[in-house]
């Protein structure tokens, strides 16, 4: 299990994972254009960027304006799902295992569901609205964190299987207490309502906030690199180098968990992204924990702005939520990987 997840550095893959690295990068810039140019109405590239040079169509740059803050957004959310999606993997040595079947994304939805519904205020898009969004999505992420692990280590050491069993009941749980707290309030009805689709329209931007709570927690994860390749060869092994495997993964699985609420804040949640990137940059740049958190921060934005895009351009003048389009895609996927470990 511990070799499909991470194994040990292998010099002569940094001469390969540069090159893959670099196409990721180009990816993502490509990715970044379709996202700008495409929406109700095409905008071909010369005019976008003569409008982001400030000499374009006074159209074209209200265009522009409307797209930079979604596009922003979409930069920011796929590259804390992917981090928290590669870093859940590693840490469960489990590579089905991301923030969504953790039961941590909706946890964070049953966080805001709960602020909305106790402060009908909250989701008008208002500064303390915003603010207290994104505090109710950090205390639910965390608490079903916490809920995760404590069912996790019910054995002698904390095992992937068991953590994804947890992750399993907190999301049933978590789910139930939000359609419960719909019910009772119009205002979570209509939270829920928004939030479970996923969505980057409508978006005015990255907070500072937010933008600071996933920075560090994606400084954590990188910090975290050398732990997390020493846990992923087996507690025993990681304990015999010097680590201290329990911490490590608690630690490790509480910054998924800001991750994880900072893009459910965003977004709302969005599925997928965080199990199938990380997989995308295994292949592409192999084994090693720090090559596969900056692959996979440079493919997932590239991935969920795509998808994106793709929303736009099926259902014009209207558009599908990316929540739906990631859904519909990475369930093939899901099967796959689940042929594959069994097959195995």
């Amino acid at each position: 299990m511990a070799e499909s997840v991470v194994a040990g550095p292998r010099p002569r893959r940094v001469v390969v994972a540069l090159p893959a690295l670099v196409v990721a990068g180009l990816a993502l810039v490509v990715a970044v254009l379709v996202s700008l140019a495409v929406g109700s109405n095409l905008v071909p590239l010369p005019e976008l960027l003569a409008a982001a040079r400030g000499h374009g169509d006074p159209y074209v740059q209200t265009l522009l304006d409307a797209r930079v803050p979604r596009t922003l957004t979409g930069l920011l959310a796929g590259a804390a799902l992917a981090i928290a999606g590669t870093c859940a993997q590693v840490a469960t040595r489990n590579p089905l295992a991301d923030p969504g079947i953790l039961g941590i994304t909706t946890g964070a939805s049953a966080g805001i569901v709960t602020v909305t519904s106790a402060a009908t205020g909250l989701a008008d898009g208002s500064a303390a609205g915003g603010l207290g969004l994104i505090g109710g999505a950090l205390l639910g992420a965390v608490a079903a964190t916490v809920a995760v692990m404590a069912l996790g280590a019910a054995g002698r050491e904390t095992e992937g299987t068991r953590l994804l069993l947890g992750g399993a009941v907190v999301t049933a749980v978590t789910l139930a207490y939000s359609q419960a707290m719909a019910l009772r309030s119009p205002a979570a009805f209509e939270a829920l309502r928004y939030w479970s689709a996923g969505s980057l329209a409508g978006s005015a931007g990255v907070p500072v906030l937010m933008l600071v709570a996933v920075l560090v927690a994606a400084a954590g994860a990188f910090l975290a690199g050398r732990a997390l390749d020493a846990l992923a060869l087996g507690d025993e092994t990681a304990s015999t180098l010097g680590h201290r495997p329990a911490l490590t993964r608690a630690v490790v699985l509480l910054l998924v968990a800001l991750l994880a609420a900072a893009a459910t804040a965003l977004t709302g949640p969005i599925a997928f992204v965080g199990l199938a990137v990380p997989h995308i940059a295994r292949t592409l740049v192999g084994a090693g924990t720090l090559r596969q958190l900056t692959a996979g921060a440079l493919i997932g934005p590239a991935v969920l702005l795509l998808a994106d895009s793709l929303g736009r351009v099926v259902a014009r003048p209207g558009e599908v939520p990316v929540g739906v389009v990631t859904a519909v895609l990475g369930a093939p996927l899901l099967l796959v990987l689940l042929h594959r470990r069994s097959s195995r």
